[in-house]
This record gives structure tokens, C-alpha cells and sequence, in this order.
């Protein structure tokens, strides 16, 4: 300890300190919360006994009591149908706009830049508007689709079951398109011209090229973008309480608004952190992916 405190005083230990105070700051900020967390989750916590740590120890209880609750299988299929719909919608379209931009022309910087809108916007004012998109009443959605013949009456799609997690799965698309749009374009341009160059020449086509250069020049790009695209779509809240709350009976509820609805509606404590820790888990694989598809795009 003396010699650590003396590099520091004459210079030397300059640079442990630059990491051991963010290092420490992170642990304080991020790391107790998260072992707190586990350690709830493996007691029997109250509103009674949340401010006391006189809790009972129940070890995997919690986990056992959450996977038999009837609710738990449908709401985890909800979730793995949000995050799935969703970064297939925010890739797919994000990818498409990546091409299109690719390709230089008068404004496309002045468009890009309005994509970055609904990035910027916060959750709970992206759910407001899309609250008005998705009115049963007088929405934009249902005056466009009944104008284009698609659809006879209005469809609620916030109240209505078969609709109400289809209506969240939009608005968050919509909402990550320009993310993906962004860092796939950033992708895209390190990708040398005179590949395709070389490749046209050689009479290989829009597909072909796609397909033979892009596409295995891009995997690295696409890696971090799909597994960013999982962190942020597990963690989305905002748009769930401003649009549904987790309704009608659960049929648009995902794993992370019930964790926060068990916890602060139902003072469960204990079940909502369980939940938590098994969405930690499935963020930190999603992290560990994004780690590995950047030291790839890195080497290449």
C-alpha cells in the first residue's frame, strides 16, 4: 500500500489511477446494485422487510415460485416475440436505408440526419406519439389502411389482445431504425469501392456483389448491431408503460415491465428481482457477443 501511494506522489502511478477511480465509481454506480439485486432475489423481501435486512434466506425459491405462476410462460413468449420482431424490423429497414444512403445524392445528408429524430426522442415521447398513431378512434394508422381499402372498421390496437404487443413491437422499430441505419452505414463505407469495382468488372451482378463482398465484409458490423440491438430492446420500458401497461390481461406484457410491475405495484421485491437477474443474464451473453463482433471488426 506505501509503495502504491508513493508512485502516485512522484508520477508514476498516474495511470492506476486513471482506471481506479472510474473502476470504482462503475462498482458504486452499477456493481453493488447489481449484487444486491441477486442477493434479493434469493430472499424473502416485502415491503415490510425491504428497509431491514432481516430477511429470510430462501435460496432458488423465488425461481422455483416464478416459473410455476401460470403468467410466466406467456409473458416470456411475449418477450421473446418483442425482441425478436423488433431487431428483425430495426435491422432489416435500417439496412435497407444503410444501401440506399450509400449511395451519394443531393440531401441524403439533410435525410439522414432527420432519421436521427426519433432516436433522440425520449421513450415516453415516442409512446405519446404513437399513442396517437395507434388511437382506435381517430388514428393515423387506422385512417391509412381503411383510405388504402385494407381494412373495413377501426382496429384498437392498444385494447385489442391479438394486437396490443404488435402495437409496442412498431413503435419500438420504428424508434431503432435510425440506430441500425447509423452503424451500418458507418460499416458500409469501410468496405474498399474498388471491390465491387473489381467484381463488376468481372460481370458479377447487384446480388452477386451483395452477397460475395457486402455481406461477408459487413458480419462483424452486423454482430455488434444485433447484439446492441438485443441490450437495448431487453431494457425497453418506456414505451410499454406509455402505450399498454403490459395490457390487456398480460397480452402485451414482456419480462422487464412485469419485473418493474411486480416490484413497485405489487411490492413483490423478491419476484421482481428474480426476473431481473434472468434478464441480466441474457444482457451480459448479448454484451459478450457485442465484445467479440468488435474485436473482429477491429482485427479486420
Amino acid at each position: 500500500m506505501k509503495s502504491i501511494f508513493s508512485s502516485l506522489r512522484d508520477g508514476r502511478g498516474f495511470d492506476v489511477s486513471l482506471v481506479a477511480f472510474p473502476m470504482a465509481f462503475l462498482f458504486l454506480l452499477s456493481g453493488l446494485p447489481l449484487v444486491y439485486n441477486i442477493v434479493m432475489s434469493l430472499q424473502e423481501v416485502d415491503m415490510f422487510s425491504l428497509g431491514t435486512f432481516a430477511r429470510p434466506f430462501v435460496g432458488l425459491k423465488n425461481y422455483a415460485t416464478l416459473f410455476s405462476q401460470p403468467e410466466t410462460w406467456p409473458i416470456l413468449k411475449n418477450t421473446a416475440l418483442f425482441v425478436t420482431a423488433s431487431i428483425a424490423g430495426q435491422f432489416l429497414i435500417g439496412f435497407g436505408l444503410a444501401l440506399f444512403f450509400w449511395n451519394e445524392f443531393p440531401g441524403a445528408s439533410w435525410l439522414r440526419g432527420l432519421f436521427l429524430v426519433s432516436w433522440v426522442m425520449p421513450g415516453l415521447v415516442v409512446g405519446a406519439i404513437w399513442n396517437w398513431i395507434l388511437s382506435g378512434d381517430f388514428g393515423v394508422l387506422n385512417y391509412v389502411l381503411r383510405s388504402a381499402g385494407l381494412i373495413s372498421g377501426n382496429i384498437f390496437w392498444r385494447s385489442d389482445p391479438a394486437f396490443a404487443l404488435w402495437a409496442v413491437i412498431l413503435a419500438n422499430i420504428w424508434l431503432g431504425i435510425s440506430f441500425n441505419m447509423i452503424l451500418l452505414s458507418v460499416g458500409l463505407s469501410s468496405i474498399p469501392k474498388d471491390l465491387f469495382e473489381a467484381a463488376e468488372l468481372d460481370g458479377a451482378g447487384a446480388f452477386a456483389r451483395f452477397f460475395t463482398i457486402t455481406l461477408p465484409m459487413m458480419r462483424a458490423t452486423i454482430g455488434a448491431v444485433v447484439s446492441l440491438g438485443l441490450i437495448f430492446t431487453l431494457q425497453q420500458f418506456d414505451l410499454f408503460a406509455a402505450i399498454t401497461s403490459g395490457g390487456p390481461n398480460n397480452a402485451s406484457n414482456v419480462a422487464q415491465y412485469w419485473a418493474w410491475d411486480l416490484s413497485f405495484r405489487q411490492y413483490d421485491f423478491a419476484q421482481g428481482a428474480t426476473i431481473s437477474v434472468i434478464m441480466i443474464v441474457f444482457v451480459m451473453i448479448a454484451s459478450v457477443i457485442y465484445v467479440r463482433s468488435t474485436r473482429q471488426e477491429v482485427r479486420g
